[in-house]
């Protein structure tokens, strides 16, 4: 028989006679559009691997072959976040499942849309090999992912295996997304069809638009607003999308607000604008952000991450349902995932006007209310945050080691002029540093404060962003790197252009900080801090890129070397290439202003 692949390289289109269980969910996927399929290879779906590489030849779905579970999710996690839309992965039975649990709770805390699916050994145990298919068959293997996934399915059937790929994916893709899990019967992949099972036209079964507020909302947010001397748009979640983009600058100056984004999340806004006065947001308030919020009299967050808690702050830390003096209005439909598993869904806030609807929808409909009458300029008083970024530019280093905040101006100052994405950013680095000035511009955080997602989710977002005039940067901690360094073969493999810079301090620092704290309040000796912490003996972390693919360097050490090297990297890297650079930092976090 004609190699399969071969001819579908050839541009025909790959058929055979006889057509089994898994080729219908190979076709299924193609026609969803999916692109890839992230795997470590596994014998509980044997049966999709080949109908993927043999029916279908490697193509609409291509494989993506990883060396860790978690890391395939992970760069499924990274796609979504840059691509918009899911990417699928299958993980091998339930070791595979548990392997990579970690980063599907992730893929959930991100609200980021994702197709996993699953392989079990046969359901019926006659079927089953002896010792490795029982030790790989679950009697409900959804059950460890429920609490963390939208929706899970075991098909009984090639027909019913059509019906759970469609609602699946229209589960995942429907707003709030999140990951969904399909888990597929050995027997149901390797059965040979004796009736043909269809894959119905997909657009039948696509996503309903996300809900808008009502026009009752709607008109209370514009009396709002109308009212407001001084109001601050606090914008969180929200679309990759150039006009969701170009809307939320509108209304901000239609209406004459502040704005306020933040680094959990994905860029939302121009950093740079002049209704952004303040730089974004880190992991707590600055004195700047509470007078700022002090000062307003109208809050309205579009989907933010923490609401209560951010506001609480400003008070101290009082109790998070405790109202503040200004009106608030949140629009989010994050409320529909919460479930009583996992606290992600943060504090409840004290809020005045619900809008349980998508923000993005909102903001469309806000616009359209209030129409193009100009309004008074409202926002806060004061220099633009960019005046003290362009100071911190030009002060130079001296003799004093490198501090990750530094690191961020001179990666910045060397990407300058170049279309840049950064998929993850460090703890450490300098809100001073993030002008993004597009939606792909910043992907956010681990959104589930998972270490080791840092590799995956950049080499992720290189390869949804393959084909775009972007580069793809990565800056991770080392103790991200050592956890996630498998995802670094995949770009090799896939032939993926990507940056990465690992802010090396030799130790899982955030936690020297924690030991720090403990010991402090126990009177107890601070200087032990590092025991369990430092990474002693050094990691050759250029070595392990290398090995991997990658043009590699480091440990670089000082700032002149560090200014030299960036400007070859970057070139490589523009000409398709990969490149791995080790800089060490000093340990500490500087203030969110340097």
């Amino acid at each position: 028989m004609t190699n399969p692949v071969s001819k579908q390289a050839a541009g025909q289109c790959v058929s055979f006679e006889k057509r089994w269980g898994s080729d219908v969910i190979a076709d299924g996927l193609r026609a969803l559009g999916y692109d890839y399929l992230a795997l470590v290879p596994g014998s509980s779906f044997r049966g999709l691997q080949d109908s993927i590489v043999n029916h279908l030849g490697n193509r609409g779905p291509t494989l993506v072959m990883c060396l860790h579970e978690v890391q395939s999710v992970f760069i499924a996690q990274g796609y979504a976040r840059a691509a918009g839309r899911p990417m699928a992965v299958a993980l091998h039975a339930n070791v595979g499942l548990l392997n990579g649990a970690m980063g599907i709770f992730d893929a959930w805390c991100d609200r980021q849309p994702m197709m996993v699916i699953g392989g079990t050994g046969p359901v019926d145990a006659h079927r089953r090999r002896p010792w490795i298919d029982w030790v790989h068959t679950a009697r409900d293997q959804g059950a460890l992912v429920r609490n963390f996934v939208k929706w899970d399915d075991l098909p009984a059937s090639a027909e019913a295996a059509v019906e759970s790929l469609l609602r699946a994916d229209q589960i995942t893709r429907s707003e709030p997304r999140g990951p969904v899990y399909l888990c597929l019967d050995g027997t149901l992949q390797e059965t040979e069809l004796t009736q043909p099972v269809v894959i119905p036209p997909v657009e039948r079964f696509k996503p309903a638009e996300p809900p808008g507020a009502t026009p009752k909302t709607i008109d209370a947010l514009i009396a709002a607003l109308g009212r407001a001397s001084n109001p601050v748009f606090l914008f969180g979640r929200g679309s990759r999308s150039l006009h969701a983009w170009g809307a939320r600058v509108a209304l901000a100056e239609r209406t004459g607000a502040t704005v306020l984004s933040g680094l959990h999340a994905a860029a939302v806004f121009p950093t740079m604008h002049p209704s952004h006065i303040l730089p974004p947001v880190g992991e707590r308030p600055t004195e700047a952000e509470c007078q700022l919020l002090a000062r307003a009299d109208l809050v309205i967050s579009f989907d933010w991450h923490d609401l209560a808690g951010f506001l609480s702050a400003r008070s101290g830390g009082s109790q998070t349902q405790a109202p503040i003096r200004a009106r608030i209005a949140n629009v989010s439909l994050d409320g529909y995932l919460a479930n009583g598993w996992s606290t992600d869904h943060q504090a409840l806030a004290a809020v005045d006007i619900p809008v349980l609807a998508d923000p993005d929808e909102v903001v469309s409909q806000l616009l359209a209310a209030i129409g193009t009458d100009a309004v008074p300029d409202r926002r806060s008083e004061g220099p633009h945050w960019g005046v003290a970024a362009a100071s911190r530019r030009q002060q130079p280093l001296g003799d004093r080691p490198m501090r990750v905040a530094d690191l961020s101006f001179i990666v910045t100052s060397a990407l300058k002029g170049i279309p840049s994405t950064f998929a993850r950013l460090p703890f450490g680095w300098s809100p001073l540093a993030c002008d993004f000035d597009h939606p792909l511009s910043f992907l956010g955080k681990d959104a589930g404060g998972t270490v080791g997602s840092g590799p995956g989710h950049t080499v992720g977002a290189a390869l949804a962003l393959k084909d775009h005039a972007r580069m793809v940067v990565g800056i991770i901690g080392d103790g991200d790197f050592a956890i996630g360094m498998q995802a670094l073969w995949t770009a090799a493999h896939m032939d993926v252009p990507v940056l990465f810079i690992v802010a090396n301090n030799r130790s899982y620092f955030n936690d020297e900080v924690h030991q720090e704290r403990v010991a402090i309040e126990r009177d107890r000796p601070v200087e032990n801090k590092w025991i369990g912490q430092r990474i002693d003996p050094a990691v050759d972390n250029a070595a392990i890129a290398r090995a991997q693919g990658f043009d590699a360097y480091g440990p670089v050490t000082d700032e002149r070397a560090l200014i030299e090297l960036l400007p070859k990297a970057i070139g490589r890297v523009k000409a398709g290439g990969r490149v791995f650079i080790d800089v060490l930092v000093e340990g500490g976090y500087a203030d969110r202003q340097g």
